[in-house]
């Protein structure tokens, strides 16, 4: 059984102690109570109730004794904190009015806040708006604080002129970068391969690939490269964290074990126009490493995202190559998909789909923008273009309208009048 607990005794100074009391206070009330004690339940209602209202009466400075010290250990514990920020270097513009207005003006912590906020207002070319008096009025402290700002509650145009200084003043504030900014963007923040920019020659291009993506034989990346015609004149590097750089099926192994110098030393002789990164996970991050190594060039782009978005990507990378003689034209192509057919369209040549042709394969045809059919064109060798092609395999379709439109727009309509 629990043993029963000793009667709680008002008048007792240990009682007060065990229910959380300081010495002072217990004493205090105790003392209080000695004073006025209740009396015999038994005796008048009327002089019981004036036994209370004399004992409440008597604990009236008790409490507001209470009231006040809470009130300054709030106000002690705002100060000090805002004096921790200035021991620890973390001062704010606003924390300094707070002190300045404690410092020289005595206000409290209260007082002191609003003058705060009204020397910021001032500081920041704002209208005085102190929301803790009335509309129309403002606090002696936020008044105080808009004037040491510079704010003239009598300037017409007040308002427009610390508005303006403190304009010119954010203006001339130069950002301090946090991080050092590195020489070259790593190749983690490159774009994705798209077909906007200017197609390169293979011989100008270098591609770097991850290990864990040439022993991927799923995606199929590397044998889509070894299939495109033009991809032996490019430059393929091989990044493994545990070999370093090196060429990709290079006889001869890249002997400096720094992998700055690796990369250095494979990427010599190449004027580099063209840029792809095949990686990701660790060795995405490995190569970022040395992105100050790699060659700042006019397209540099990755690969991401899944193994289908990633052979897109690659195919869409691949087209861009250019072998010796080709001459293609730069831009995106806007592709529409409608009942009779897919087209595409770069600058004024409109490719279409013309549907099958007798006795087998896909017709595709090339026109200008206001449907006559481009014919009269040849490329910058002499060679007439012909404005309508037959293919037999439909799913390479959107491939052959894409070669088709850029040999088109890089080519020279001087046979144009004189075509069949």
């Amino acid at each position: 059984m629990r043993p029963k607990p000793a009667a709680f005794d008002p008048a007792d100074r240990e009682c007060w102690i065990g229910h959380g009391r300081c010495p002072d206070h217990a004493e205090a009330l105790a003392s209080v109570w000695k004073d006025y004690p209740d009396l015999p339940f038994d005796a008048p209602l009327d002089q019981r109730m004036t036994r209370s209202r004399a004992r409440v009466a008597a604990l009236r400075p008790f409490n507001d004794a209470i009231r006040k010290e809470a009130e300054c250990e709030r106000q002690r514990a705002n100060f000090a904190c805002i004096e921790r920020r200035v021991a620890s270097g973390l001062i704010e513009p606003f924390d300094r009015a707070i002190l300045h207005a404690r410092a020289q003006h005595g206000y409290d912590w209260d007082a002191a806040v609003l003058y705060a906020q009204g020397r910021y207002a001032a500081e920041e070319g704002w209208e005085a708006r102190d929301f803790s008096a009335p509309p129309g009025e403002t606090s002696p402290a936020y008044a105080q604080g808009f004037r040491d700002g510079g704010g003239c509650f009598d300037d017409l145009f007040d308002v427009a002129r610390r508005s303006f200084a403190a304009a010119a003043r954010n203006t001339d504030r130069l950002p301090v970068p946090r991080m050092p900014q590195v020489a070259r963007p790593p190749p983690s923040s490159w774009p994705l391969p798209t077909d906007a920019p200017r197609p390169a020659r293979w011989s100008k291009r270098v591609v770097i690939i991850g290990a864990a993506t040439l022993s991927d034989a799923e995606a199929g990346l590397m044998t889509m490269l070894e299939a495109h015609p033009g991809h032996e004149m490019a430059r393929v590097i091989v990044a493994d964290p545990g070999r370093g750089f090196q060429g990709w099926r290079s006889a001869d192994p890249v002997h400096p074990r720094d992998p700055a110098d690796q990369l250095r030393a494979v990427l010599a002789g190449i004027e580099t126009d063209d840029l792809l990164v095949v990686a990701d996970g660790a060795d995405l991050a490995w190569i970022d490493q040395y992105a100050s190594v790699l060659p700042l060039c006019r397209t540099m782009e990755r690969t991401r995202n899944s193994a289908i978005q990633q052979r897109a990507q690659m195919r869409v990378w691949l087209d861009r190559g250019l072998c010796d003689g080709d001459v293609l034209a730069s831009g995106h192509i806007r592709w529409t998909k409608l009942a009779q057919g897919l087209s595409g369209r770069l600058g004024e040549f409109v490719v279409r789909y013309a549907g099958k042709a007798q006795p087998r394969g896909h017709r595709i045809f090339m026109e200008m923008r206001d449907s006559e059919l481009a014919a009269g064109f040849m490329t910058p060798q002499g060679e007439l273009l012909s404005p309508e092609v037959i293919i037999t395999n439909k799913a390479h379709m959107r491939r052959h309208m894409a070669a088709m439109l850029r040999r088109f727009a890089a080519a020279i309509p001087h046979h144009r009048n004189t075509a069949a």
